[in-house]
């Protein structure tokens, strides 16, 4: 069972969180300030703590996250900076928090340490999936309909331009799904060519063609009890939709080769960065098809549209790569973040943050703003 500290100076904010963490069993404690906060860890091998901004985080090495009554991006980025695994606030979402709680919970990481100069260009371990970065109206609305929507197995369609985070929202989809336990499995429809989409999707037997030498599950089937994430499923053939289409009104599926079919327990979730609706009037996409995955629809904003939150991102990423380059976050000056705020971003989220990746590596010990200009 893993151990919650709660650090807050509101006794009703402390009993709240510290009957809702125990109702979903984890076990909890409570402290309204920094000694009593210290005298339990000294004691407690606490997983995670959960403290108000105004509270200091006993210097322990447990991941923490910050509550705020503060809503701005300044306070974000400072709590980020000094450790905070994320951060929320103030009424606290409880959906959000105790997403965020699992996630860190149930995949610790490591805090990054200095590393020398020899291993700084060596990756490391990647972490597992990111929480969705932004405080912005934009990216709200998406945490919200992900909150929504994800409990349920409604088949949902994610639309946005490429590098947006597409696969992130689904990842979070799934997460928050009572599918969590099963698997995720990821197919890109562009990368498939229209003759091996069927074997690929479906599976096929041994024999069923020249190069199939042995039996194989197909996506749907690998995914069975969980999600199926089709990414660029505006790029599928004609040929293939018609194949998905019956998948998903029949439940079943059957492996080329074989006139068995196969229930499959599926939950499909699609994402595209074309107008659908332009491509069925164009003749390039099934309408029927489009109703199928398209019961709710998210749309992921580009970067442009949030540029608020790029000191987020910035911060996030520059955690997240010294992490896998084994070295001490590097530091940015004010004036180099406002430089990547007004930059158009047409690779958006994915383009920053290889900015932000190559600024770590060719700048010196921080980033400013003529290193934005020469590398960006």
């Amino acid at each position: 069972m893993a151990k919650v500290l709660i650090i807050d100076r509101s006794k009703s904010v402390r009993n709240i969180l510290r009957e809702r963490l125990r109702y979903e069993g984890f076990s909890a404690e409570a402290a309204e300030d920094d000694r009593t906060a210290a005298e339990l860890c000294n004691k407690v091998a606490f997983d995670l703590i959960l403290s108000d901004t105004g509270c200091k985080v006993p210097d322990t090495g447990v991941p923490f996250i910050a509550l705020s009554d503060e809503r701005s991006i300044d306070s974000a980025v400072e709590a980020v900076r000094n450790g905070a695994e994320d951060y929320l606030t103030k009424p606290i979402d409880m959906n959000r928090l105790l997403q965020s709680v699992h996630r860190v919970v149930d995949h610790p990481a490591s805090a990054p340490a200095a590393a020398p100069a020899s291993r700084r260009c060596r990756r490391a371990h990647t972490p597992p999936t990111q929480p969705i970065i932004g405080l912005s109206p934009e990216i709200e609305h998406v945490r919200q309909l992900i909150e929504k929507v994800a409990p349920c197995d409604a088949r949902v369609l994610i639309t946005g331009e490429n590098g947006t985070g597409k696969e992130l929202v689904a990842r979070a989809l799934h997460a928050g799904s009572h599918r969590a336990g099963g698997p995720f499995v990821e197919v890109n429809c562009a990368a498939i060519p229209s003759e091996l989409i069927e074997s690929e999707l479906f599976g096929h037997e041994r024999g069923a063609f020249t190069s199939a030498i042995k039996q194989r599950k197909g996506k749907f089937e690998q995914a069975d009890g969980g999600t199926l994430f089709m990414d660029e499923i505006g790029d599928m053939s004609l040929a293939a939709q018609a194949k998905v289409l019956r998948a998903l009104q029949e439940r079943r599926i059957s492996r080329v080769g074989s006139d068995r079919d196969i229930e499959v327990d599926v939950r499909v979730i699609a994402a595209t960065n074309k107008d659908l609706r332009r491509e069925i009037e164009r003749g390039n996409f099934r309408e029927d098809l489009y109703h199928r995955i398209g019961v709710i629809v998210v749309h992921v904003p580009a970067l442009r549209e949030h540029a608020a939150d790029i000191p987020l991102l910035v911060d996030h990423f520059l955690r997240t790569i010294g992490g896998e380059y084994g070295t001490a976050p590097k530091e940015i000056d004010a004036e180099a973040v406002a430089a990547l705020q007004r930059m158009r971003w047409t690779g958006n989220v994915r383009e920053l943050r290889n900015a932000v990746e190559r600024l770590t590596v060719l700048s010196g010990e921080r980033i400013t703003a003529e290193d934005v200009r020469l590398y960006c």
